[in-house]
């Protein structure tokens, strides 16, 4: 759903392209990092073919072979889709700021609809957006690459109940080394299904969203309630860590 800078690194980066194969899938806090596409001679806009982009994005090349390219950003290591040469030796690896649900959208998205169906809670979303999400103006990601301390939204990491990044995973501890997968996803390192063996953070805690207004079960709901519920645990929503990603 979502990144929560909490005290992150500065300066992001936000002029380069998404690739298109992959960056309207991005939820926020995957690991992502530079794969190259062939570039046309003009801004290849409209070229059939071609990785599309804003036309800013054409200003720069290499040139490989004598084969034009130019950088895009991709969250995917491996499978399909996967660019050439993008693997988890690739350099530098960075953190994703983009999405659709919790940001990223002009008017919002709905609430109550027909006869009031449509409900979003601080961990649910049922209601359709109103407007493009960020990265579909621009084509571009945003991008953290420097240390600091984050906070990713659970559904956007590993979601396996006993090996994923998830409050359910009883091996995890504070100070847990974290990988990631081949979508990008965030997965501890040793546990996590086809996580790619790389520690970029360290787990600090599970934490909820923060909010008193939607008033969690576990305050208000007495043991034997008459209503029929009982307390139940905080309703954890994101997974804070230290993000360190290694060097070149």
């Amino acid at each position: 759903m979502s990144l929560k800078l909490l005290q992150p690194g500065t300066q992001p980066l936000g002029q380069f392209d998404g690739y298109d194969a992959d960056y309207l899938t991005v939820k926020g806090g995957e690991i992502a990092t530079f794969g190259s596409v062939l570039t046309f001679g003009q801004p290849g806009v409209t070229q059939s073919g071609f990785d599309k982009a804003a036309y800013d994005a054409f200003d720069g090349y290499v040139n490989p072979s004598s084969v034009a390219k130019r950088p895009v950003v991709t969250h995917t290591f491996s499978g399909a889709g996967v660019l050439p040469g993008v693997s988890s030796a690739s350099r530098p690896l960075m953190l994703t700021d983009d999405g659709i649900l919790g940001y990223g959208t002009l008017f919002g998205s709905v609430v109550g609809g027909v006869v009031g169906q449509q409900v979003n809670g601080p961990n649910s979303f049922t209601g359709p957006v109103l407007g493009p999400a960020t990265q579909l103006g621009s084509g571009k990601i945003t991008l953290w690459d420097k240390q600091g301390l984050y906070a990713v939204s659970l559904d956007a990491c590993d979601t396996a109940a006993t090996t994923g990044l998830q409050p359910t995973n009883t091996s995890l501890d504070v100070g847990a080394a974290i990988s990631f997968n081949a979508s990008g996803q965030l997965t501890p390192v040793a546990t996590g299904v086809g996580q790619l063996g790389v520690t970029v953070a360290r787990l600090v805690e599970f934490a909820t969203n923060g909010s008193l207004v939607t008033t969690p079960n576990s305050l208000v709901a007495a043991l034997n309630s008459p209503s029929g519920t009982t307390p139940g645990p905080r309703s954890f929503a994101y997974a804070v860590f230290w993000f360190n990603p290694p060097a070149l």
